[in-house]
């Protein structure tokens, strides 16, 4: 289970609508615990994809890195990714779980006409050949 608090959720979804017809990605931070994980502080991040960026998302190693480092700083970890579909579901794709870490949880954010839709959060196997939907909560204004 992940539950993502009032403030990071909002930036999240503000991100992936301000990023619209584009995907937006980013980081999640918090805390695990035996009861699952708590993300506190989103970081939106620039999404560096050479290639459409309607239907792609890339973070850079050195922004990953970087994530890392501040989660640190904060005496937290890194939860997870989060990006946005835009105009589609907020499905695991093929290319998302070819990409992915096992260690991650990731949120996706579907964007229909520029406005939040609905979202989810997938868990990755080791081998990466399946992806897991984790129960995903958010708090709300």
């Amino acid at each position: 289970m992940i539950e993502i608090c009032i403030e990071p959720w909002e930036r999240m979804v503000a991100h992936a609508e301000a990023t619209y017809p584009n995907e937006c990605c980013g980081v999640m931070l918090g805390t695990t615990d035996d009861t699952g994980k708590a993300v506190t502080v989103a970081i939106p991040l620039q999404n560096a994809s050479q290639g459409p960026q309607q239907s792609r998302y890339e973070i850079r190693p050195e922004d990953l890195l970087e994530a890392d480092r501040e989660a640190r700083r904060r005496k937290l970890e890194l939860i997870g990714i989060y990006h946005s579909h835009p105009d589609c579901d907020a499905y695991f794709s093929e290319t998302d779980l070819k990409n992915s870490c096992p260690w991650y949880s990731f949120v996706v954010i579907s964007v229909q006409a520029g406005r939040f839709d609905h979202a989810n959060c997938w868990l990755p196997d080791a081998d990466q050949t399946k992806a897991e939907k984790e129960e995903l909560i958010w708090q709300k204004s």
